[in-house]
């Protein structure tokens, strides 16, 4: 039965002499794939992906045959990642933990019990991606192996690195390798580690040594054994692109305080030793601290107390314990570098490793006063990055990790707080910035303005690569309770119909690097001093959000108002900083006046416009354009090729060409739209929520969080393009197989459609 969606549909297009067939076999094909219980949804229930030769979506042609056939990733003098022929490379990447969730095995690579990972290799090549983060643990497991030994690799989890980087490999997919985090790190009694099983893992393996040397062999059991899936060791694997040497931890994250017992004094030890060397004696050092003693001082002893973090969030002061808290900032930041420098030279002339290196992700207690001191520690691996997501306030009992009946939250959207985009990084000069974590974090409805924004400001600022978090599915997934300990909706997912159903354009847009880079809008030098006495700098990376640390409670700002550059800069062009003891350039920023107007910024490329008071975003360049938008606020939009008008409240739509020439001139378009989703049954309702510290917020209460399948909004939105060539539309399935044709009109040079119900694709030809 056809119902009101597809009727009016039908109803308000003309159609061409002899279409009669083709109109008969949409609506044959769409009322199969849509539900008719709700006329302004459809149901989302792809099938399994077959990767048939007659998809008209296939990206997979875009990666290497094999990732690293020409060698190891490289990083140029702009900072910029490469091949080893100097051809620039760009990656879209997602994180995945297919392997953690037992399906069926399907082949020798996976033993019995595990993923076919050779489907979901496919499956992301397919869509755009060519670069898999793995987040793994490859300390010991006590729970399984409660007499493992602590040099005693995870044998479980380096099978499943070795298996996924094979899988991945073989499509031309690169990993990114995290193999340590000191979250979920735990201790033996008799392992000899200071504070024993009552010490928290976070910060030890900064100064650690038992720890640090019991870490050198696991990667040494990790790297340099041969990958029985491949081959090779991953060493010399070249598809292995950065290996990270851990995961969110820093000595100037709030976590140090919690360094307590005998890992405290051995911390506030090394302190005493840093000082007697920069001082040339305690007593100096004193001297020059004006006498500022602490208690806890023990310095006939050899240690000197640490204040606390929150000490080093102030402004600093200029007095004697101005300067000693300076001087434990230092230590802090020199503590980690010798740490990184040691290792990567471990894992280069011990090991023989090639990848690329980056030393750490983390956040700092201040992204204004300890964010560059955190960047400069990164120094001696190549690659720099970040864990930053983007969501809103979520309260409820089990809000870190799930999505529950009562909870209440705020829906951001970044069209309207473009100043919390996670890719509005400042990133060091000559060196490549990765967000390795990041996603629009449910239940933010929002999710359809992700890939398209993150695909235009990546490409115009350069970040290198931005992770999305995460997936243990194979392929699409429902709206799964994948948590494991109650009834709720899994939280941290980038596999909904609107997020990875938008990568296709947005991925091929990026890699092809159709958004051009912009010029620097700021470089501003920060010699050492500077970061040690954590003075403001000209602009500041606003607060991240993380999924571990913060209860989601509490409002989120951007870049404080005390900044001297608006963060504005973040969506004109690229904003850097040289970080270095001897600095004789002097701080480079543009006028911003020419780019900005209000609540109106424009990219100084002049290819990307954000209104933030309107919610509208466009993407306007030869090959590729588009709006995401509010459209209830501004609902028409006309680029320089692409023409759109949308009924829907929300949405984010993509035009671009498949067969790389000029939007046009190209013989082959794809258009890809999409607006919004909830699990079947979703019910909430408006609220005010209180936030932490004062204040409130309009949101919403979850009266019920629903199930299998997501219902996904109709889209309600007319397309034109002014292209003389086009003549014909396709509708798509989810997998990139044709549907049926949709009705077009030609009007002069220009071409006609509205987008048909339950689609997310038309190719044009």
């Amino acid at each position: 039965m056809i119902n009101a969606t597809f009727y009016r549909f039908f109803r308000g297009c003309r159609y061409p002499a002899g279409s009669l067939g083709s109109v008969a076999g949409l609506l044959l094909a769409v009322a199969a794939h849509a539900q008719t219980a709700a006329p302004s949804t459809w149901a989302f229930s792809p099938e399994r992906d077959r990767f048939q030769t007659g998809a008209l979506l296939d990206l997979r042609h875009l990666n290497e045959a094999v990732a690293g056939q020409s060698g190891f990733v490289q990083v140029n003098q702009q900072g910029r990642f490469v091949r080893p022929d100097g051809q620039p490379i760009r990656f879209w990447a997602v994180n995945s933990d297919v392997d953690r969730q037992p399906q069926v095995a399907r082949g020798p690579l996976w033993p019995q019990g595990g993923s076919d990972l050779a489907h979901h290799a496919r499956f992301l090549a397919k869509r755009g991606v060519n670069m898999v983060r793995q987040h793994r643990q490859i300390s010991p497991d006590l729970q399984t192996h409660p007499d493992a030994l602590l040099t005693d690799i995870n044998e479980a989890e380096r099978d499943a690195i070795w298996r996924m980087v094979a899988a991945m490999r073989k499509e031309g997919i690169y990993t990114t390798l995290s193999p340590y985090w000191a979250v979920p790190m735990k201790f033996a009694q008799s392992w000899g580690i200071a504070g024993g099983n009552e010490q928290a893992a976070l910060g030890l393996l900064f100064f650690d040594e038992t720890l640090r040397s019991a870490y050198k062999v696991w990667l040494k059991k990790l790297l340099t054994e041969k990958n029985p899936y491949t081959g090779l060791s991953l060493a010399q694997d070249p598809s292995l692109a950065v290996f990270q040497l851990q995961n969110e931890d820093s000595l100037l994250f709030w976590t140090v305080d919690a360094i307590q017992g005998p890992q405290r004094a051995a911390l506030e030890r090394r302190f005493a030793q840093f000082v007697q060397s920069k001082h040339g004696s305690l007593e100096a050092a004193q001297a020059a601290w004006g006498r500022s003693g602490m208690e806890g001082d023990q310095p006939a002893a050899g240690r000197l107390a640490l204040v606390n973090i929150w000490e080093l969030t102030q402004p600093p002061a200029q007095n004697g314990r101005g300067r000693r808290i300076a001087d434990q900032t230092e230590f802090y930041a020199r503590t980690m570098h010798d740490f990184n420098r040691e290792m990567v030279d471990y894992l280069r002339k011990e090991l023989g490793m090639k990848s690329l290196i980056n030393a750490g992700n983390w956040k700092t207690a201040s992204a204004e006063r300890l964010g560059d001191v955190e960047r400069w520690s990164y120094l001696p691996g190549e690659v720099d990055a970040v864990n930053h997501y983007f969501g809103g306030v979520h309260q409820g009992p089990d809000n870190g990790w799930a999505i529950m009946q009562g909870d209440r939250f705020t829906s951001d959207s970044a069209l309207l707080q473009p100043h919390l985009l996670p890719v509005n990084l400042k990133q060091t000069q000559g060196r490549p910035m990765m967000v390795t974590e990041s996603a629009w974090v449910l239940p933010n409805a929002h999710g359809a303005e992700g890939p398209f924004l993150i695909a235009a400001y990546t490409s115009l600022t350069s970040v290198a690569a931005y992770h999305w978090f995460a997936t243990v599915h194979e392929g699409w997934a429902p709206p799964h309770s994948a948590n494991g300990y109650q009834p709720s909706q899994h939280k941290w997912t980038f596999v909904t119909p609107e997020v990875l159903g938008s990568f296709p354009a947005a991925a091929l847009a990026y890699r092809r690097g159709d958004i051009r880079t912009g010029q620097p809008v700021l470089v501003e030098q920060r010699p050492l001093p500077a970061l040690w006495q954590r003075q403001t700098p000209r602009l500041f990376e606003g607060a991240s959000f993380d999924p571990n640390r913060d209860t989601g409670a509490g409002a989120r700002t951007g870049p404080a108002s005390r900044a001297a550059v608006s963060p504005d800069a973040f969506l004109v062009g690229p904003v850097q900083v040289r970080l270095g003891a001897d600095l004789a350039a002097a701080t480079y920023a543009a006028d911003l006046g020419a780019w900005t107007d209000g609540d109106r910024i424009r990219a100084n490329t002049g290819e990307l416009t954000l209104d933030h008071r309107l919610g509208v975003a466009t993407v306007d360049t030869p090959r590729t354009q588009g709006v995401a938008a509010h459209f209830h606020r501004a609902p028409v939009h006309q680029l320089s090729t692409l023409g759109v008008r949308s009924d829907n409240p929300f949405g984010a739509l993509m035009a671009t060409s498949l067969d790389d020439k000029p939007l046009d001139e190209s013989r082959s378009v794809l258009l890809q739209y999409a607006t919004q989703s909830r699990p079947t049954g979703w019910r909430e309702k408006p609220v005010t929520l209180a936030l932490e510290g004062g204040g409130t917020a309009p949101g919403w209460e979850i009266e019920s969080y629903g199930g299998a399948p997501w219902q996904v909004v109709q889209p309600r939105i007319q397309v034109s393009l002014r292209n003389p060539y086009l003549r014909r539309a396709t509708a798509l399935d989810m997998n990139g197989m044709p549907l049926a044709a949709v009705p077009v009109q030609r009007q002069g040079g220009t071409l006609r459609l509205r987008f048909p119900p339950a689609t997310m694709y038309v190719v044009l030809r």
